[in-house]
């Protein structure tokens, strides 16, 4: 399998994830798992020890996660991003908008699928947390605009 998106089982990081306050009490700890309502911006001081942060999503019409997401990745976050629980193929384009890099869906999601479904619109009408890596496409309007 290519190296995005990844899915649980070729995951990059296979570090058990914590909780947020087990993390936060755990200065060896390289990966955190964050439930709906967590305020991650505490993970903020400790970005750079970070390896993975899995998000999970209980239901898919929680959308905290996406949130969550983006605020990291705008904090300057660069490992992985995995988001887990109820993600369901028309969201994965989405959640990688938001900066997610990896998932672990609660059902199987075939993995042609998903790479079709994220690479459906190649182009956006706004910035978002995927353009802050290098390479990134620029927004439509941009290209249009110089």
């Amino acid at each position: 399998m290519a190296d995005w998106p990844r899915y649980r089982d070729d995951a990059a990081v296979n570090e058990p994830a914590v909780t947020l306050e087990a993390f936060l009490a755990q200065p060896e700890a390289v990966a955190v798992r964050i439930e709906p309502g967590a305020d991650v911006r505490e993970l903020v001081p400790h970005l750079a020890r970070l390896k993975l942060v899995e998000i999970g999503f209980p239901t898919y019409r929680d959308g905290r996660g996406y949130s969550a997401a983006r605020i990291l990745r705008e904090e300057g976050y660069q490992g992985e991003l995995r988001a887990e629980g109820d993600v369901l193929l028309d969201q994965l384009a989405y959640m990688r908008r938001c900066g997610f890099d990896s998932f672990a869906p609660a059902a199987t999601i075939d993995a042609g699928k998903a790479v079709a479904a994220i690479g459906r619109w190649p182009y956006h009408y706004q910035k978002a947390a995927d353009g802050l890596k290098a390479g990134a496409a620029p927004p439509i309007w941009a290209l249009r605009h110089g």
